[in-house]
Protein backbone atom coordinates (compact mmCIF):
# COMPACT_ATOMS: atom_id res chain seq x y z
CA UNK A 1 0.00 0.00 0.00
CA UNK A 2 1.27 3.47 -0.88
CA UNK A 3 0.18 6.10 1.60
CA UNK A 4 0.80 9.76 2.39
CA UNK A 5 0.09 11.22 5.83
CA UNK A 6 0.47 14.98 5.70
CA UNK A 7 0.06 17.82 8.15
CA UNK A 8 1.16 21.35 8.89
CA UNK A 9 3.00 19.84 11.87
CA UNK A 10 5.16 16.80 11.14
CA UNK A 11 7.77 15.87 13.74
CA UNK A 12 11.01 15.14 11.87
CA UNK A 13 14.65 14.95 12.89
CA UNK A 14 14.87 18.67 12.09
CA UNK A 15 11.88 19.55 14.29
CA UNK A 16 8.22 20.22 13.58
CA UNK A 17 7.39 21.54 10.11
CA UNK A 18 4.75 21.18 7.38
CA UNK A 19 5.34 17.95 5.51
CA UNK A 20 4.11 14.70 4.08
CA UNK A 21 5.19 11.27 5.22
CA UNK A 22 5.27 8.89 2.26
CA UNK A 23 4.84 5.20 3.05
CA UNK A 24 5.24 2.07 0.97
CA UNK A 25 5.30 -1.59 2.08
CA UNK A 26 5.14 -0.63 5.74
CA UNK A 27 8.17 1.68 5.67
CA UNK A 28 8.64 5.43 5.43
CA UNK A 29 10.11 6.06 1.98
CA UNK A 30 10.35 9.84 2.12
CA UNK A 31 9.63 12.90 4.25
CA UNK A 32 8.63 15.49 1.68
CA UNK A 33 7.05 18.94 1.49
CA UNK A 34 3.37 19.17 2.38
CA UNK A 35 2.36 19.63 -1.26
CA UNK A 36 4.44 16.68 -2.48
CA UNK A 37 1.71 14.05 -2.50
CA UNK A 38 1.74 11.84 -5.60
CA UNK A 39 -1.69 11.22 -7.04
CA UNK A 40 -1.15 7.47 -6.96
CA UNK A 41 -0.88 7.53 -3.16
CA UNK A 42 -3.74 7.25 -0.66
CA UNK A 43 -3.61 10.68 1.01
CA UNK A 44 -4.54 11.08 4.67
CA UNK A 45 -4.65 14.80 5.46
CA UNK A 46 -4.18 15.40 9.20
CA UNK A 47 -4.71 19.15 8.96
CA UNK A 48 -2.98 20.89 11.88
CA UNK A 49 -2.65 17.79 14.07
CA UNK A 50 0.87 16.65 14.94
CA UNK A 51 2.15 13.66 12.97
CA UNK A 52 4.86 11.96 15.01
CA UNK A 53 6.54 8.61 15.64
CA UNK A 54 4.54 6.04 17.56
CA UNK A 55 5.40 5.54 21.22
CA UNK A 56 7.65 2.61 22.09
CA UNK A 57 6.75 1.50 25.63
CA UNK A 58 9.49 -0.68 27.08
CA UNK A 59 7.72 -1.57 30.34
CA UNK A 60 4.32 -3.26 30.02
CA UNK A 61 2.80 -6.14 32.00
CA UNK A 62 0.30 -7.86 29.70
CA UNK A 63 -0.21 -10.91 32.02
CA UNK A 64 -1.30 -13.41 29.35
CA UNK A 65 -1.24 -16.42 29.58
CA UNK A 66 -2.20 -17.32 33.12
CA UNK A 67 -3.76 -14.06 34.30
CA UNK A 68 -5.61 -13.02 31.17
CA UNK A 69 -8.55 -11.87 33.28
CA UNK A 70 -6.22 -9.14 34.57
CA UNK A 71 -5.16 -8.16 31.06
CA UNK A 72 -4.61 -9.97 27.75
CA UNK A 73 -2.92 -9.18 24.47
CA UNK A 74 -6.17 -8.18 22.75
CA UNK A 75 -7.19 -5.57 25.32
CA UNK A 76 -3.63 -4.40 26.05
CA UNK A 77 -2.73 -3.74 22.44
CA UNK A 78 -6.05 -2.01 21.73
CA UNK A 79 -5.44 0.29 24.69
CA UNK A 80 -1.87 0.81 23.53
CA UNK A 81 -3.03 1.89 20.07
CA UNK A 82 -5.57 4.26 21.63
CA UNK A 83 -2.72 5.82 23.60
CA UNK A 84 -0.40 6.19 20.62
CA UNK A 85 1.80 3.21 21.51
CA UNK A 86 2.81 1.32 18.37
CA UNK A 87 5.34 -1.03 20.01
CA UNK A 88 5.29 -2.47 23.50
CA UNK A 89 7.74 -4.68 25.34
CA UNK A 90 6.01 -7.25 27.48
CA UNK A 91 7.53 -7.91 30.89
CA UNK A 92 8.26 -11.52 31.92
CA UNK A 93 5.72 -11.38 34.76
CA UNK A 94 2.83 -11.57 35.76
CA UNK A 95 2.00 -14.26 33.24
CA UNK A 96 1.97 -17.96 34.05
CA UNK A 97 4.48 -19.26 33.17
CA UNK A 98 6.85 -16.34 33.63
CA UNK A 99 9.14 -15.74 30.66
CA UNK A 100 12.24 -17.31 32.18
CA UNK A 101 12.68 -20.20 29.70
CA UNK A 102 12.38 -20.66 25.94
CA UNK A 103 9.30 -22.83 26.46
CA UNK A 104 7.63 -20.04 28.44
CA UNK A 105 8.51 -17.50 25.74
CA UNK A 106 6.94 -19.73 23.09
CA UNK A 107 3.83 -20.15 25.25
CA UNK A 108 3.52 -16.37 25.45
CA UNK A 109 3.97 -15.95 21.70
CA UNK A 110 1.34 -18.59 21.07
CA UNK A 111 -1.05 -16.81 23.45
CA UNK A 112 -0.51 -13.54 21.55
CA UNK A 113 -0.95 -14.99 18.06
CA UNK A 114 -3.78 -13.28 16.17
CA UNK A 115 -4.66 -10.94 19.03
CA UNK A 116 -2.27 -8.01 18.70
CA UNK A 117 -2.99 -4.63 17.13
CA UNK A 118 0.49 -3.18 17.70
CA UNK A 119 4.03 -4.55 17.60
CA UNK A 120 4.91 -6.73 20.59
CA UNK A 121 8.43 -7.59 21.71
CA UNK A 122 9.43 -9.61 24.76
CA UNK A 123 11.60 -9.26 27.85
CA UNK A 124 13.02 -12.33 29.57
CA UNK A 125 13.43 -12.83 33.28
CA UNK A 126 16.50 -13.37 35.45
CA UNK A 127 15.51 -15.48 38.45
CA UNK A 128 17.41 -17.81 40.77
CA UNK A 129 18.64 -20.85 38.84
CA UNK A 130 17.92 -19.83 35.22
CA UNK A 131 21.37 -18.57 34.17
CA UNK A 132 21.57 -21.46 31.72
CA UNK A 133 18.46 -20.20 29.92
CA UNK A 134 19.65 -16.65 29.24
CA UNK A 135 21.56 -17.22 25.99
CA UNK A 136 18.76 -19.32 24.55
CA UNK A 137 16.24 -16.60 25.34
CA UNK A 138 18.34 -13.99 23.53
CA UNK A 139 18.75 -16.33 20.56
CA UNK A 140 14.96 -16.73 20.57
CA UNK A 141 14.48 -12.96 20.38
CA UNK A 142 14.07 -11.37 23.81
CA UNK A 143 15.16 -7.74 23.78
CA UNK A 144 16.20 -7.40 27.42
CA UNK A 145 15.99 -9.09 30.80
CA UNK A 146 14.26 -8.08 34.02
CA UNK A 147 15.01 -8.94 37.63
CA UNK A 148 13.64 -8.01 41.04
CA UNK A 149 15.76 -7.46 44.12
CA UNK A 150 12.63 -7.50 46.30
CA UNK A 151 9.78 -10.04 46.15
CA UNK A 152 7.89 -9.40 42.93
CA UNK A 153 4.41 -10.04 44.29
CA UNK A 154 3.88 -13.28 42.33
CA UNK A 155 5.25 -16.70 43.22
CA UNK A 156 6.30 -17.58 39.65
CA UNK A 157 8.94 -14.83 39.52
CA UNK A 158 11.36 -15.02 42.41
CA UNK A 159 13.65 -12.16 43.35
CA UNK A 160 17.40 -12.50 42.98
CA UNK A 161 20.21 -12.02 45.46
CA UNK A 162 23.70 -10.65 44.89
CA UNK A 163 24.93 -14.25 44.61
CA UNK A 164 22.42 -14.95 41.83
CA UNK A 165 23.51 -11.82 39.96
CA UNK A 166 27.18 -12.76 40.21
CA UNK A 167 26.31 -15.90 38.25
CA UNK A 168 24.19 -14.02 35.68
CA UNK A 169 26.34 -10.92 35.08
CA UNK A 170 29.21 -12.55 33.13
CA UNK A 171 26.64 -14.22 30.86
CA UNK A 172 24.71 -10.98 30.34
CA UNK A 173 27.93 -9.10 29.61
CA UNK A 174 28.64 -11.44 26.69
CA UNK A 175 25.06 -11.28 25.42
CA UNK A 176 25.05 -7.47 25.41
CA UNK A 177 21.33 -6.94 26.09
CA UNK A 178 20.31 -4.74 29.03
CA UNK A 179 19.29 -6.04 32.43
CA UNK A 180 16.31 -4.06 33.72
CA UNK A 181 16.31 -3.91 37.51
CA UNK A 182 13.55 -3.29 40.02
CA UNK A 183 15.87 -1.49 42.42
CA UNK A 184 14.72 -1.68 46.03
CA UNK A 185 16.80 -3.27 48.80
CA UNK A 186 14.59 -5.77 50.65
CA UNK A 187 16.61 -5.25 53.85
CA UNK A 188 15.36 -1.65 54.01
CA UNK A 189 11.69 -2.31 53.26
CA UNK A 190 9.44 -2.43 56.30
CA UNK A 191 6.27 -4.43 56.72
CA UNK A 192 3.20 -2.32 56.01
CA UNK A 193 0.52 -3.11 58.56
CA UNK A 194 -3.15 -2.89 57.51
CA UNK A 195 -3.90 0.78 56.93
CA UNK A 196 -6.02 3.09 54.80
CA UNK A 197 -3.37 5.82 55.04
CA UNK A 198 -1.14 6.23 52.02
CA UNK A 199 1.52 7.74 54.28
CA UNK A 200 1.87 4.40 56.08
CA UNK A 201 2.50 2.58 52.82
CA UNK A 202 4.94 5.28 51.66
CA UNK A 203 6.91 4.98 54.91
CA UNK A 204 7.25 1.22 54.42
CA UNK A 205 9.28 1.68 51.20
CA UNK A 206 11.73 4.50 51.97
CA UNK A 207 13.89 6.12 49.33
CA UNK A 208 16.97 4.66 51.06
CA UNK A 209 15.91 1.24 49.72
CA UNK A 210 16.22 2.61 46.17
CA UNK A 211 19.60 4.19 46.92
CA UNK A 212 20.99 0.98 48.41
CA UNK A 213 19.80 -1.21 45.54
CA UNK A 214 21.25 1.07 42.87
CA UNK A 215 24.55 1.19 44.76
CA UNK A 216 24.65 -2.63 44.72
CA UNK A 217 24.05 -2.70 40.98
CA UNK A 218 26.83 -0.18 40.39
CA UNK A 219 29.26 -2.32 42.43
CA UNK A 220 28.34 -5.32 40.30
CA UNK A 221 28.83 -3.30 37.12
CA UNK A 222 32.28 -2.25 38.34
CA UNK A 223 33.10 -5.93 38.86
CA UNK A 224 31.61 -7.03 35.50
CA UNK A 225 30.46 -4.23 33.17
CA UNK A 226 27.19 -5.09 31.48
CA UNK A 227 24.39 -2.83 30.19
CA UNK A 228 22.02 -2.13 33.06
CA UNK A 229 18.78 -0.18 33.21
CA UNK A 230 17.04 1.05 36.37
CA UNK A 231 13.28 0.84 35.92
CA UNK A 232 10.67 3.14 37.48
CA UNK A 233 12.98 5.53 39.33
CA UNK A 234 10.90 7.22 42.03
CA UNK A 235 13.39 9.68 43.52
CA UNK A 236 15.80 12.05 41.83
CA UNK A 237 18.02 11.80 44.91
CA UNK A 238 19.06 8.38 43.59
CA UNK A 239 20.68 10.05 40.60
CA UNK A 240 23.81 11.08 42.49
CA UNK A 241 24.79 7.40 42.43
CA UNK A 242 23.89 7.14 38.74
CA UNK A 243 25.96 10.19 37.78
CA UNK A 244 28.99 8.80 39.60
CA UNK A 245 28.62 5.48 37.78
CA UNK A 246 28.34 7.16 34.41
CA UNK A 247 31.42 9.27 35.15
CA UNK A 248 33.29 5.96 35.42
CA UNK A 249 32.02 4.95 31.99
CA UNK A 250 29.55 2.35 33.21
CA UNK A 251 26.66 1.63 30.78
CA UNK A 252 23.80 2.61 33.08
CA UNK A 253 20.44 4.01 31.93
CA UNK A 254 17.40 5.09 33.92
CA UNK A 255 13.66 5.46 33.36
CA UNK A 256 10.85 7.05 35.27
CA UNK A 257 7.11 6.65 34.76
CA UNK A 258 4.10 8.89 34.08
CA UNK A 259 2.62 8.30 37.52
CA UNK A 260 5.74 9.63 39.28
CA UNK A 261 5.60 12.70 37.03
CA UNK A 262 1.86 13.27 37.53
CA UNK A 263 0.84 12.47 41.09
CA UNK A 264 2.16 13.41 44.54
CA UNK A 265 1.90 11.65 47.88
CA UNK A 266 0.31 14.67 49.57
CA UNK A 267 -2.61 14.49 47.14
CA UNK A 268 -3.49 10.82 47.71
CA UNK A 269 -6.58 10.37 49.86
CA UNK A 270 -7.00 7.73 52.54
CA UNK A 271 -8.18 4.47 51.00
CA UNK A 272 -7.27 5.49 47.42
CA UNK A 273 -5.56 2.20 46.69
CA UNK A 274 -5.61 2.82 42.92
CA UNK A 275 -2.44 4.87 43.55
CA UNK A 276 -0.44 1.98 45.03
CA UNK A 277 2.69 0.98 43.14
CA UNK A 278 6.24 0.01 44.01
CA UNK A 279 8.37 2.02 44.47
CA UNK A 280 5.68 4.34 45.78
CA UNK A 281 4.63 7.72 44.45
CA UNK A 282 6.57 10.25 46.51
CA UNK A 283 6.21 13.93 47.35
CA UNK A 284 5.46 16.87 45.07
CA UNK A 285 9.05 17.96 45.56
CA UNK A 286 10.26 14.59 44.29
CA UNK A 287 7.93 14.92 41.30
CA UNK A 288 9.45 18.27 40.35
CA UNK A 289 12.97 16.94 40.82
CA UNK A 290 12.22 14.07 38.42
CA UNK A 291 11.08 16.56 35.79
CA UNK A 292 14.27 18.57 36.32
CA UNK A 293 16.33 15.40 35.91
CA UNK A 294 14.58 14.55 32.65
CA UNK A 295 15.25 18.02 31.29
CA UNK A 296 18.90 17.78 32.35
CA UNK A 297 19.30 14.37 30.71
CA UNK A 298 20.01 12.47 33.93
CA UNK A 299 16.91 10.33 33.32
CA UNK A 300 16.98 8.76 29.86
CA UNK A 301 13.40 7.82 29.13
CA UNK A 302 9.80 7.41 30.24
CA UNK A 303 7.95 4.07 30.21
CA UNK A 304 4.50 3.29 31.58
CA UNK A 305 5.02 0.29 33.90
CA UNK A 306 1.43 -0.59 33.01
CA UNK A 307 0.52 -3.21 35.63
CA UNK A 308 -3.23 -3.88 35.79
CA UNK A 309 -5.25 -6.39 37.76
CA UNK A 310 -8.87 -7.25 38.38
CA UNK A 311 -10.71 -4.55 40.41
CA UNK A 312 -11.17 -6.72 43.48
CA UNK A 313 -7.39 -6.93 43.96
CA UNK A 314 -7.11 -3.13 43.94
CA UNK A 315 -10.07 -2.24 46.11
CA UNK A 316 -9.59 -4.43 49.24
CA UNK A 317 -11.60 -2.00 51.34
CA UNK A 318 -9.00 0.70 50.91
CA UNK A 319 -6.25 -1.24 52.70
CA UNK A 320 -2.85 -0.35 51.23
CA UNK A 321 -1.12 -3.34 52.80
CA UNK A 322 -3.16 -5.97 50.95
CA UNK A 323 -4.06 -4.44 47.56
CA UNK A 324 -2.19 -5.09 44.31
CA UNK A 325 0.66 -2.69 43.65
CA UNK A 326 0.47 -1.55 40.04
CA UNK A 327 -1.05 1.21 37.91
CA UNK A 328 -3.04 0.67 34.71
CA UNK A 329 -1.90 3.39 32.35
CA UNK A 330 -1.30 2.28 28.74
CA UNK A 331 -3.80 4.58 27.06
CA UNK A 332 -3.05 7.48 29.42
CA UNK A 333 0.75 7.63 29.36
CA UNK A 334 1.36 10.00 26.46
CA UNK A 335 -1.38 12.40 27.54
CA UNK A 336 -0.22 12.33 31.17
CA UNK A 337 3.37 13.11 30.24
CA UNK A 338 2.35 15.78 27.74
CA UNK A 339 0.07 17.44 30.31
CA UNK A 340 2.99 17.78 32.70
CA UNK A 341 5.44 18.73 29.97
CA UNK A 342 3.32 21.49 28.49
CA UNK A 343 2.73 23.06 31.89
CA UNK A 344 6.53 23.26 32.21
CA UNK A 345 6.98 24.61 28.65
CA UNK A 346 8.67 21.43 27.46
CA UNK A 347 8.10 20.90 23.72
CA UNK A 348 6.57 17.78 22.20
CA UNK A 349 9.96 17.02 20.58
CA UNK A 350 11.41 16.24 24.03
CA UNK A 351 8.44 14.07 24.94
CA UNK A 352 8.85 12.12 21.70
CA UNK A 353 12.54 11.65 22.46
CA UNK A 354 11.83 10.27 25.95
CA UNK A 355 8.97 7.98 24.86
CA UNK A 356 9.97 6.94 21.32
CA UNK A 357 13.60 7.55 20.43
CA UNK A 358 15.28 6.68 23.75
CA UNK A 359 13.01 3.71 24.42
CA UNK A 360 13.72 2.31 20.94
CA UNK A 361 17.44 2.59 21.68
CA UNK A 362 17.06 0.69 24.96
CA UNK A 363 15.21 -2.12 23.18
CA UNK A 364 17.70 -2.32 20.31
CA UNK A 365 15.02 -1.17 17.88
CA UNK A 366 16.47 2.24 17.06
CA UNK A 367 17.43 1.34 13.50
CA UNK A 368 13.77 0.83 12.54
CA UNK A 369 11.58 2.53 15.16
CA UNK A 370 11.32 5.68 17.24
CA UNK A 371 11.70 8.26 14.44
CA UNK A 372 9.97 9.54 11.34
CA UNK A 373 12.74 9.05 8.81
CA UNK A 374 13.38 7.32 5.50
CA UNK A 375 13.73 3.57 5.93
CA UNK A 376 12.05 3.45 9.33
CA UNK A 377 8.89 1.47 10.05
CA UNK A 378 5.73 3.43 9.35
CA UNK A 379 4.62 3.34 12.99
CA UNK A 380 2.98 6.74 13.17
CA UNK A 381 0.45 8.59 15.28
CA UNK A 382 -1.71 11.59 14.50
CA UNK A 383 -1.99 13.58 17.70
CA UNK A 384 -4.09 16.53 18.83
CA UNK A 385 -1.93 18.07 21.58
CA UNK A 386 -4.51 20.72 22.46
CA UNK A 387 -7.50 18.49 23.15
CA UNK A 388 -8.70 18.41 26.76
CA UNK A 389 -10.05 14.99 27.70
CA UNK A 390 -11.54 13.80 30.95
CA UNK A 391 -10.54 10.15 31.33
CA UNK A 392 -13.53 7.84 31.68
CA UNK A 393 -13.42 4.82 34.00
CA UNK A 394 -12.82 1.50 32.25
CA UNK A 395 -12.14 -2.12 33.11
CA UNK A 396 -9.27 -1.34 35.48
CA UNK A 397 -9.21 0.77 38.62
CA UNK A 398 -6.69 3.53 37.88
CA UNK A 399 -5.83 6.95 39.35
CA UNK A 400 -6.27 8.49 35.89
CA UNK A 401 -10.05 7.93 35.91
CA UNK A 402 -11.85 11.27 35.93
CA UNK A 403 -8.65 13.26 35.54
CA UNK A 404 -8.49 15.89 32.78
CA UNK A 405 -5.45 15.40 30.57
CA UNK A 406 -4.19 17.20 27.50
CA UNK A 407 -3.84 15.48 24.17
CA UNK A 408 -5.78 12.94 22.17
CA UNK A 409 -4.64 10.32 19.68
CA UNK A 410 -6.65 10.84 16.50
CA UNK A 411 -5.15 7.95 14.51
CA UNK A 412 -2.55 5.23 14.96
CA UNK A 413 -0.72 3.50 12.12
CA UNK A 414 1.33 0.33 12.56
CA UNK A 415 3.43 -0.58 9.56
CA UNK A 416 1.42 1.94 7.54
CA UNK A 417 -1.91 0.29 8.42
CA UNK A 418 -4.46 2.32 10.36
CA UNK A 419 -5.50 0.60 13.59
CA UNK A 420 -9.13 0.48 14.71
CA UNK A 421 -9.01 1.04 18.46
CA UNK A 422 -12.56 2.35 18.83
CA UNK A 423 -13.73 -0.52 21.06
CA UNK A 424 -14.00 0.23 24.78
CA UNK A 425 -10.59 0.65 26.41
CA UNK A 426 -9.32 -0.62 29.75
Amino acid sequence: MTLVIRSSRVLTREGIRPGSVQVDAGRVTRIADWSDSPGSFDIHDAGDYVVMPGIVDTHVHVNEPGRTEWEGFASATRSAAAGGITTLLDMPLNSIPATTTIAALEAKREAARGKTLVNVEYIGGVVPGNAGDLKGLVDAGVRAFKCFLTPSGVDEFQNVTEADLRIAFPILAKLGVPLMVHAEDPALIRQCMPSRKYSDYLASRPVEAEHSAISLMVRLMEWCPTPLHIVHLSSASSLDIVREARAKGLPLTVETCPHYLTFAAEEIADGATEYKCAPPIRSAGEREALWDALIAGDIDLIASDHSPCIPSLKETGGDFSSCWGGIASLQYSLSAVWTGAKSRRIPIERVSHWMSTATSRLAGLDKTKGRLAEGYDADIIVWDPDAKCSQTPGKHLTPYSGRELLGKVVATYVGGQKVNFSAQQN
